[in-house]
């Protein structure tokens, strides 16, 4: 499932693009069947003035303060171009002119259709939007912070309390994997035995985590993500843990995998404790 890194650098290359004018909608069943309050013929007519992300959620904003929500579930991404390489899977597709008064395509792609999208007015999106927790790269996500959210779980685990989006927003699988490994956490440890210098570097693992993968374009694994050229993700180059069979930390160690929460969990017994 595409997280943090993968939807931002998605939103990055987006927003070269904009402002642009939306002419055509056109959609196929299979979306239909996942969107939410969305009438998109209502999107027909609008520009696409620039597009946010907090946590996995891309927020395309129109020049009416309307917006479209998009969240892209397993496989979902946005095919951007004048000549976009629209697929199959290309569920919706937004046609228009950009500044440069060029035809563009915007072409929402979804192999396994489990993304969704909310078509919402101003105070509707804020709403939303609101019931995430600090985006994982909010300078606010310091280390009171993750003292503060994480000791309310005494008796969760720290891997299952990092993949909570109502506190860490655009973490996912692979990301509290890693964080844990490069903080030197076993996943597994409940929160209540995190003590003051484990919190400080969970704050650390964040960052070391997060910016490898963002000027990586993302993290792609077998039959997953794509940016919005159809290019995949290289930030597997930087992972430690997860899908490793030996430990990139120690360089020694073979890679434990447990399941937690029903999730594939790597970790190193020799690095973590």
């Amino acid at each position: 499932m595409p997280e943090l890194p993968e939807v931002e650098t998605i939103s990055q290359q987006l927003n070269q693009h904009l402002p642009v004018i939306i002419q055509r909608v056109r959609s196929t069943i299979g979306l239909k069947q996942n969107i939410l309050k969305t009438p998109l013929v209502k999107l027909q007519g609008k520009t696409l003035a620039r597009i946010h992300r907090k946590g996995k959620m891309l927020d395309f904003i129109f020049d009416d303060e309307s917006h479209l929500l998009s969240h892209l579930g397993m496989t979902g991404t946005w095919l951007i171009g004048t000549a976009a390489k629209l697929t199959k899977h290309s569920h919706l597709i937004l046609e228009g002119l950009n500044s440069k008064n060029e035809k563009i395509t915007l072409a929402y792609d979804d192999p396994r259709r489990f993304g969704k999208m909310y078509f919402l007015k101003n105070d509707q999106a804020v709403t939303k939007l609101n019931t995430l927790g600090l985006d994982l790269i909010d300078p606010h996500l310091n280390v009171e912070y993750l003292k503060t959210v994480l000791q309310k779980f005494p008796d969760k685990l720290i891997k299952v309390a990092l993949l909570d989006q109502k506190y860490f927003a655009g973490s996912g699988n692979y990301i509290a994997n890693e964080i844990c490994a490069r903080a030197g956490i076993r996943p597994d440890r409940p929160i209540k035995k995190i003590k003051d210098d484990d919190f400080t570097r969970l704050h650390l693992a964040i960052s070391q985590v997060i910016a490898p993968a963002l000027a990586s374009g993302g993290t792609t694994f077998q039959g997953g993500y794509r940016d919005s050229t159809g290019e995949k993700g290289q930030g597997k180059n930087h992972l430690v843990v997860f899908y490793q069979k030996i430990c990139q930390l120690c360089g020694k160690t073979p890679v434990t995998k447990i399941t937690l929460a029903q999730r594939g969990t790597y970790y190193c017994r020799n690095c973590q404790k």
